[in-house]
């Protein structure tokens, strides 16, 4: 039996006009109500979370930075950890010198830190997710003493591609997720949302075999992999799909809804 589940946001809790259906909202909130916990897993910053938390009715901790923060439902911190100042700085010098189409931004517990708020890769991603950036001059930023859990670089997909390698080659302790195409998130070595999920279940009393994940790009392999049962998105791509115990329909056919009703409300 499952005894809780662990979503992924952006192109599974969301459809692609990044809004919540009212039958998923529906289904979630018939499946909180069997006192199952729906946990809310995600790359994105805390105050791009909780406003979807409370429009679900949810009470739960939130998993943030793909695992490198979890929250306690009252925004108490579970869990953090942080970058290296060295990773950040060699990241940044490889992008500043070869890589001028792609966007450089960091984010530490609330906040997020950006050189150019105007940059239009920075102005998507606030509209995408409700939150706005603070800009810094990134040198001198990086000098202070900040907490970093993500960095986030966006630019076209070739660019991020060969930055992807040029960073696994020349930068240690870290590890590396494309969210899509033209997303790399990079936090420390030891995040990853299976971990999140495995700091969690002390709190749930649970196995990882009582954990139901669901996902749709190739940051949501680990946990997808991890769980008892880990299902895909119909619009995940197909390496993740290949991964999965079962795949649903996509963020646009209400696929979380229909696995949950599937795996947890059928039952």
């Amino acid at each position: 039996m499952i005894q809780a589940i662990f979503s992924d946001i952006d192109g599974t809790l969301l459809n692609s006009k990044h809004q919540i259906t009212f039958d998923t909202k529906n289904t979630i909130q018939e499946v909180v109500g069997r006192n199952i916990p729906f946990v809310l897993v995600s790359a994105r910053m805390p105050s791009s979370i909780f406003p979807l938390q409370q429009e679900l009715n949810i009470h739960a901790p939130v998993i943030c930075y793909s695992g490198a923060l979890i929250l306690g439902f009252d925004r108490e911190i579970l869990h953090s950890i942080c970058l290296s100042k060295k990773s950040i700085k060699q990241i940044y010098d490889i992008v500043t010198d070869h890589y001028p189409s792609i966007s450089f931004n960091l984010y530490g517990y609330d906040q997020w830190i950006v050189d150019n708020t105007q940059n239009p890769w920075v102005i998507q991603e606030a509209r995408i997710i409700n939150a706005s950036p603070i800009q810094r001059v990134l040198p001198s930023y990086l000098e202070e003493d900040h907490d970093t859990h993500k960095i986030l670089c966006m630019g076209p997909p070739e660019d991020i591609e060969r930055l992807v390698q040029q960073i696994k080659k020349e930068v240690t302790g870290i590890s590396v997720y494309k969210s899509k195409g033209t997303y790399l998130e990079i936090m420390d070595e030891m995040v990853s949302k299976s971990y999140a999920i495995q700091e969690l279940e002390g709190i749930f009393n649970i196995t990882y075999r009582e954990s139901m994940t669901i996902g749709d790009n190739y940051n949501d392999m680990d946990m997808i992999l991890y769980a008892g049962l880990g299902i895909a998105m119909g619009n995940a791509p197909e390496e993740v799909k290949k991964i999965a115990d079962w795949v649903t329909s996509s963020n646009d056919e209400d696929g979380l809804k229909i696995g949950l009703e599937k795996y947890i409300l059928s039952v």
